[in-house]
């Protein structure tokens, strides 16, 4: 297959789109940790997944159900069928990541394995240059912008999370026997969280919707962490299935799953839009707004010394900083061409059609659509059915939920709450008036 070479002029800029879309996931994958704190439940980490993945499923359903409707999901699968065992591996790798991460904060603490896991910015960097050619002919100004504002963020992450320690910090205590194994699993999540963007990358310039991506991508998820309770968490025997209590902390792990997949969501436009490199490193500062949340509604630094508070600043105006920079590397001319050099090389793979996928890529397909394609997004009956289960899923749950006794602000926990709609409303529109969703 041949294809002309598009100028690299052609591409609309979707750069500021992307960037929106980074920012909004970091402040809502922050937010997905809020609902977490409230459960000490004293299930494994396996159950604890399954649970969180349990929420993710119906609301990664549900979004794009909502947004696009079954038809054109379900249209974009066919048109993409060789991409449907991808989708699924990034479910799979996501899903054991995940668990990692529970094992992570089980054994060593959040203050710890959050940073630790948050070094998947500089593996992404690493598999983009590696596989899709990025950064390939940029200028070395943006090079050193990227670079430099993916390892402030890493450093950023470390100063934020030893901002939490206290007293004997986190050697001591129950977690200084199992040190060495939290550490390896926080490493772990953060290789395959890295990794799992190959998969994202791969399927957006072959031309597939994000919406329809993680539709998929969330069978792997749900599968992959039922696999780990059966064969590691005592079988159809686990606690999981039994405890009368399970169903009193289910809201809370479901509420976190559901305020992930919003901040996935966006982060995997972020990912179509600006590239593997760019797009972690930003959506990484979910870190500030866990802190965020932890810290104002949660009152977890109230008693700290003025060093915590001095890392809390410090941490924070050093993730600002290397937000900043990775957010103002617009791709040059040349680096632009490398992207489509990429576009053309997976349509010949494939056999794809390259105006489709380059129409796709830049966004404009969604807004420029004839009669006949936007037929596909028209709400059907199923739709509706889908969303009415979905809510009432956490409505039952809601009222099985219980509030813990924990003292928490509220003043700052609507706050929190509203920035977390603001940021939802102004990427989304965004993202919408600028490309459809596609």
């Amino acid at each position: 297959m041949s294809a002309p070479m598009k100028s690299s002029a052609s591409f609309a800029s979707t750069h500021g789109i992307g960037v929106a879309c980074a920012l909004a996931a970091g402040v809502w994958l922050g937010a997905a940790e809020a609902p977490t704190k409230l459960v000490n439940s004293g299930l494994s980490p396996y159950a604890i997944s399954l649970c969180m993945v349990a929420g993710v499923f119906t609301a990664r359903w549900t979004v794009p159900t909502l947004l696009k409707g079954t038809r054109y999901v379900f249209a974009d699968l066919a048109h993409n069928k060789h991409l449907i065992v991808t989708a699924i591996l990034a479910g799979m790798l996501w899903a054991v990541a995940n668990t990692l991460t529970v094992f992570a904060i089980r054994d060593v603490g959040l203050t710890i394995a959050f940073p630790l896991w948050n070094t998947n910015s500089l593996v992404g960097i690493l598999w983009g240059r590696l596989l899709f050619g990025e950064l390939k002919g940029a200028s070395s100004r943006n090079i050193a912008k990227v670079l430099l504002g993916a390892l402030a963020i890493v450093i950023a992450a470390v100063m934020l999370g030893f901002s939490t320690m206290h007293g004997g910090g986190q050697g001591s205590g129950p977690h200084a026997a199992h040190a060495l194994r939290g550490i390896f699993a926080a490493a772990g999540a953060s290789l395959l969280w890295g990794t799992m963007y190959v998969p994202y990358r791969k399927a957006y310039i072959s031309g597939m919707n994000p919406l329809s991506f993680v539709t998929v991508f969330t069978v792997g998820e749900l599968a992959t962490v039922f696999a780990l309770v059966l064969a590691f968490d005592g079988g159809t025997h686990a606690a999981i299935f039994h405890s009368p209590e399970t169903k009193h902390l289910l809201f809370w792990l479901f509420l976190g799953g559901f305020a992930w997949v919003i901040g996935d969501l966006f982060q995997q436009f972020a990912t179509k839009y600006l590239g593997i490199g760019r797009a972690i490193p930003l959506s990484n500062t979910n870190q500030l707004w866990g802190l965020a949340w932890g810290a104002l509604v949660f009152g977890e630094l109230a008693h700290s010394d003025w060093l915590h508070k001095l890392l809390v600043i410090g941490g924070s105006l050093v993730m600002i900083a290397g937000a900043i920079a990775v957010s103002t590397a617009i791709a040059t001319e040349r680096e632009q061409t490398t992207i489509n050099m990429a576009l053309l090389r997976e349509c010949c793979r494939y056999g794809l059609n390259y105006d489709r996928v380059v129409a796709i890529y830049r966004g404009t397909q969604g807004v420029n659509r004839s009669d006949a394609a936007e037929s596909t997004d028209r709400r059907r009956w199923w739709d509706y059915a889908i969303l009415t289960l979905a809510a009432g899923v956490f409505i039952y749950l809601g009222f099985n939920a219980r509030v813990p006794a924990l003292s928490m602000n509220f003043t700052w926990l609507w706050i929190l709450a509203a920035l977390l709609a603001a940021s939802a409303l102004a990427a989304g529109w965004g993202l919408w008036k600028a490309t459809r969703f596609s």
